[in-house]
């Protein structure tokens, strides 16, 4: 059985609120799950200590029984301290899409010619 750590989403419509839960990889996001780890209010400031909330001990069992956590809870186990900071390199991010290197192009050539 593939075990994740990850966010059921809970709250009303534009007022999120997640708890952090051990479940199947294969169970629906906010269906069933084998235990609560703790809760997630991004509404709250981010210096607040109510925003993230965790059962440090049962978080450990989990990953030391393999579950995976996603790569939101990954960031908060690595706030914590639980997790090896994840070297996250995403270059293509940068790179512009076809259009706006295109008016780039064009841009460089009208700048060249008024240049001359």
């Amino acid at each position: 059985m593939a075990m994740k750590i990850r966010l059921a989403r809970g709250g009303s419509k534009k007022r999120p609120h997640y708890s952090i839960v051990a479940s199947d990889s294969r169970m629906p996001r906010d269906g069933r799950f084998l235990e609560k780890l703790g809760t997630y209010n991004p509404l709250l400031a981010k210096d607040s200590e109510d925003r993230i909330k965790m059962n440090v001990e049962r978080v450990q069992y989990w990953l030391s029984q393999g579950a995976q956590p996603t790569d939101r809870v990954a960031r908060f186990l690595e706030a914590a301290g639980l997790k090896e900071k994840a070297v996250r390199n995403n270059p293509k991010a940068a790179v512009p899409g076809k259009r706006m290197a295109e008016l780039a192009k064009k841009k460089a050539e009208r700048a060249a010619a008024s240049a001359e």
